[in-house]
């Protein structure tokens, strides 16, 4: 699965993905407006409102990207109808040709990461058919259970052609009060690197992995060890610009072929037209305004690949 991740980065020329994390306060007045009046103001109508903005972000993006990245929390929040919601961005991004990143960040005991892995990433048998769930391409995994957490998600990658990306490094503020906490002096963060190479081997696809780490921008010098120790494995990258990562700080997730590393950004793309940049856009052309807030992040990175 990375090589075709790899594949849709080279033809773009765009090593980014939009994160579609909608909150309903990013979403322009006169979308939440039109559903709230067919539908109330309910979980239903909430949803209809996330559908919509989604769908026009993706009209105007899907043929200057190669992936997406959906939060399910922010479809979480207004229960089954923002799960249905979920499933529906997911699918609709598949049909416009892009590969779907599911930011879950699932990781437990492992029969019930087995039951994530098959929901998320793999088929469900149900009587005499097998069935596919939410069926996305990769999806951000938590290792904090260790191995017995995590191999049932390398097993699905292998026998179905998926991908994870493991939270190895954070973007967060507060994401030193463990990751870089030092065990026999080396920092947490590295212990998680070296068994993310070691899953990694175990599902290789081509000169990478389909076994990648979560690598925030908003830490060059760790993102610089970390490259180092992870050669063969791709780096998700968040944090870059709402959450002060520059381009420059970026660099480091790459190798020299100019691969390596993927970036995630969410609300300075999907709610670019609140921004004064791009306000001349207006809370009507949204869209167009996510479309030249992705042309400026793939020719800013590209300035320092």
């Amino acid at each position: 699965m990375i090589s075709q991740l790899i594949e849709k980065i080279q033809k773009t020329k765009a090593p980014l993905c939009v994160g579609l994390d909608p909150m309903l306060s990013y979403i322009p007045e006169h979308i939440v407006k039109r559903t709230f009046e067919e539908y109330g103001e309910t979980l239903k109508g909430a949803a209809e409102a996330v559908w919509q903005f989604n769908k026009e972000i993706v009209d105007h993006t899907c043929d200057l990207i190669p992936a997406v990245k959906p939060q399910i929390a922010m479809y979480e929040q207004f229960g089954i109808e923002g799960l249905i919601v979920y499933k529906r961005t997911v699918d609709y991004c598949q049909e416009k040709g892009l590969i779907v990143i599911g930011d879950v960040k699932r990781g437990d005991i492992g029969s019930t990461s087995a039951a994530y892995a098959t929901g998320h990433l793999g088929h469900v048998v149900v009587g005499s058919r097998t069935l596919s769930g939410f069926h996305t391409e990769f999806i951000t995994v938590n290792p904090y259970l260790g191995t017995d957490g995590v191999k049932p998600f390398v097993d699905v990658c292998s026998k179905e052609d998926r991908g994870i990306f493991v939270l190895t490094k954070t973007s967060n503020p507060s994401s030193g009060e463990f990751q870089d906490r030092l065990f026999d002096g080396r920092a947490l963060y590295e212990l998680v690197a070296d068994k993310v190479v070691e899953w990694g081997s175990q599902s290789m696809d081509g000169d990478y992995s389909n076994v990648g780490a979560v690598v925030g921008a908003t830490y060059p010098e760790m993102s610089k060890v970390l490259r180092k120790l992870m050669p063969r494995n791709y780096f998700l990258v968040p944090g870059y610009g709402a959450q002060g990562g520059r381009a420059e700080d970026l660099k480091y997730c790459f190798n020299e072929d100019g691969l390596g590393a993927i970036v995630n950004s969410s609300r300075g793309i999907i709610a670019a037209y609140k921004q004064e940049k791009y306000s001349k856009f207006g809370a009507e052309h949204f869209g167009e305004a996510s479309r030249q807030a992705v042309a400026d992040m793939a020719a800013d990175i590209n300035s320092v690949l």
